[in-house]
């Protein structure tokens, strides 16, 4: 187990207030949320332990990343009606579609947030269609 990135006093300064159980299911998530996000890193050939260790400005920023993500998977707890994101509802054909806010797993991190710490970069590549140029050409 690595390095635990934010403390639930972190998630109650940055994120919100939290009750006595949610500052117990904190406590459990913050380490896995670390872990995820040292795993994300790690899936883009990144040590983020190692960035941390040279600016720790990007520190700051996986602090917050890993409250944002847990205060995320707090406000989607079992115990609460999943929050709609996005609804429609139709006439007389009787449809209703609803979008969820988590409906998957229960910590997960935006792009957004992965940009801020370096881990997504935009990409370019090119191909040359037409061997115009190979050399022995002036």
């Amino acid at each position: 187990m690595g390095t635990v990135y934010a403390t639930v006093a972190d998630v109650q300064a940055i994120g919100r207030p939290l009750t006595a159980a949610e500052q117990e299911q904190a406590g459990a998530l913050l380490p896995i949320a670390s872990s995820l996000l040292r795993q994300e890193a790690s899936k883009r050939g990144r040590d983020l332990d190692s960035m941390i260790a040279d600016n720790s400005d990007i520190g700051d920023i996986a602090k917050l990343v890993t409250v944002n993500s847990t205060v995320r998977a707090l406000n989607a707890s079992a115990d609460s009606a999943p929050a709609a994101v996005q609804a429609s509802q139709a006439g007389l054909g009787f449809s209703v579609s609803a979008t969820y806010q988590n409906p998957g797993q229960p910590l997960y991190f935006l792009r957004n947030e992965l940009k801020e710490l370096g881990l997504l970069r935009q990409t370019f590549g090119a191909v040359e269609v037409f061997n115009i140029y190979d050399g022995t050409n002036a």
